[in-house]
């Protein structure tokens, strides 16, 4: 580290790198948020180590072009990410940082605990989220104490976007094929994945627009099923097929829930299909009541100011409820500038 450039206390760096975006919040120990970055993926295993690793720099040269202030200045930088270079693999990340001129201490911490500690500066809880996947946590003296589902789209992200766009591609496969109910997500998911082939019978007595759709599914990735999921929420006013889909992605997230749940906390909720008000959500928050009434949920966007708040006290640098409320307006102020 190069102790010349500190003119003053040195800084922290957090940084929330997810899939589709990279955020980093660049932090006094007092928790005054200076400046915010934000860039393409993150994450290694989706864009692959270069391209995340370029992401999460240009994030952190955002942030510190928004403060006016050098790379040699931060002594701390901490990168909430699924994984959290549990597997020892996090040699991408210093090296990155590390043509970018950065040469102080690098940890990692869990994307699902930074976005616990978005939402509450209480030491135990859970943190829910549904996105393209699903996992819970359960949270114990600040620590990240027990993770269920994350399994991914062949084993597990139960009540996903991911879970309930498939639902959709099946009962749209089914209806067509004669093995369920007719539901108005057929020509839905038809639409949406631009399946143009005329309805007649091949020769083989197949729909041709069915094997069209089966063709066009099995061309992409299973993960882009995910984009199917809106249209079950669209369709969840008249149509019961897609009502059933929901509830039960509801059920399915609070059966996750159950798995964690040791007793009274905080639930922290983020993701994309959870955010939604109705039936899922409506069903899960109903389910974890009735295992505990008292049940408080806290929605938040994203994991940009728990990554903030476990950088800070990865620097040693205590974040109670009054610091954890400064540090989420402060985060905000810079997001907006």
């Amino acid at each position: 580290m190069n102790m010349r450039d500190f003119d003053h206390d040195p800084l922290i760096v957090g940084i929330d790198a997810g899939g589709t975006s990279t955020r980093a919040t660049l932090l006094t120990r007092d928790g005054e948020c200076l400046g915010y970055g934000r860039s393409g993926s993150g994450n290694p295993t989706s864009a692959g180590a270069q391209l995340a690793g370029e992401s999460i720099v240009d994030a952190v040269s955002q942030a510190l072009r928004a403060a006016r202030r050098g790379i040699g200045e931060i002594d701390h930088v901490v990168a909430a990410m699924a994984g959290h270079g549990a597997g020892g693999e996090e040699r991408w990340l210093v090296d990155a940082l590390a043509v970018a001129g950065y040469d102080g201490a690098l940890a990692f911490e869990s994307d699902l605990l930074a976005l616990y500690f978005s939402g509450t500066a209480e030491q135990d809880g859970y943190a829910i989220v549904s996105g393209t996947g699903a996992a819970v946590i359960r949270v114990s003296g600040g620590r990240l104490e027990a993770t269920t589902d994350g399994a991914g789209w062949l084993l597990g992200d139960q009540g996903s976007g991911f879970w309930i766009g498939h639902r959709a591609a099946l009962a749209a496969v089914e209806d067509m094929d004669g093995r369920g109910p007719a539901t108005a997500l057929t020509e839905a998911v038809l639409d949406a994945l631009q399946v143009v082939p005329a309805d007649f019978t091949l020769g083989y007595g197949r729909s041709a627009k069915l094997e069209g759709l089966i063709r066009t599914i099995y061309l992409g990735r299973p993960v882009e099923l995910a984009r199917l999921a809106p249209l079950v929420f669209a369709a969840a006013g008249e149509d019961e097929v897609a009502r059933d889909i929901l509830l039960r992605a509801g059920e399915l997230l609070a059966q996750s829930f159950a798995a964690v749940h040791r007793g009274p906390g905080p639930v922290v909720v983020g993701g994309s299909v959870l955010a939604q008000d109705g039936l899922l959500s409506g069903t899960f928050r109903r389910l974890v009541r009735d295992r505990e009434p008292g049940a408080r949920f806290i929605p938040v966007a994203d994991g940009v100011v728990g990554a903030a708040a476990l950088a800070l006290r990865r620097a040693g640098a205590a974040v109670d409820e009054a610091g954890h409320a400064r540090l989420t307006a402060s985060v905000a102020a810079a997001r907006a500038r």
